[in-house]
């Protein structure tokens, strides 16, 4: 078994390495930062998408360029569902059911051809060695995401109790604040040393390109998060 010091080297060193990546991704190719949130987001590894790194890629799915990245990078993670790879079309799930009740309307026609496939994830089955049931995780989140797409009336509602949720948060000024250092999610961490911008001090959390506020969206938009 591996000493901690050695255990610790080997992550840091697997970070530095991502974080390598990530730069020359971004500099040699054309891919965009949400892109790159969507890919981590839904990537293999045991950590779940946290709520502020779905809430970015939601604001950006209302850029036609970024949107066409992120629906279809799920579009990959659901038609490649494996028992053994599991994992990242789960959290393709999850991601999805947040676009569905945050993001733009058309996300839920973009992913009606993907219902065949998020029914059949239904029947998943596995427990892990602690007990906990994923397979019983994976069939609620499917037959959600299932009648967010086929029951109008239901996406409606679901959306709107996401808007007064969300509404009722930023009255309290929890989404467009100054973040403490503790507070600043690691994706956002990550993105910021990606495009050779840190999040730092004296950068408030109300200029962040994707942040929650009035502003009015260009003509390349999409549709409003209205129902």
């Amino acid at each position: 078994m591996d000493s901690p010091v050695l255990h610790e080297f080997r992550r840091q060193a697997s970070l530095f390495l991502k974080e390598k990546i990530r730069t020359a991704r971004l500099a040699l190719t054309d891919v965009t930062p949400p892109q790159l949130l969507a890919e981590e987001a839904t990537n293999g590894d045991l950590s779940a998408p946290n709520m502020q790194t779905m809430r970015l890629i939601s604001r950006a799915a209302f850029e036609v360029d970024d949107y066409w990245r992120i629906v279809d990078i799920l579009h990959k993670r659901l038609s490649k569902f494996e028992t053994r790879n599991w994992r990242s079309s789960y959290k393709a799930l999850t991601l999805l059911e947040y676009l569905l009740t945050h993001g733009p309307q058309s996300i839920a026609e973009e992913f009606q051809s993907d219902e065949d496939g998020i029914t059949q994830m239904a029947s998943f089955q596995y427990v892990d060695e602690k007990g906990f049931n994923w397979g019983l995780s994976v069939r609620n989140m499917s037959e959600r995401i299932i009648m967010l797409l086929e029951d109008r009336s239901f996406l409606k509602e679901e959306r709107d109790r996401a808007r007064k949720v969300t509404v009722g948060i930023k009255g309290f000024g929890s989404f467009c604040k100054r973040p403490t250092i503790s507070e600043r999610c690691n994706t956002e961490q990550r993105l910021g040393s990606a495009l050779n911008d840190p999040i730092s001090d004296d950068k408030t959390w109300d200029h962040h390109p994707f942040c929650d506020r009035d502003n009015n969206h260009s003509q390349a938009s999409l549709l409003s998060t209205s129902g």
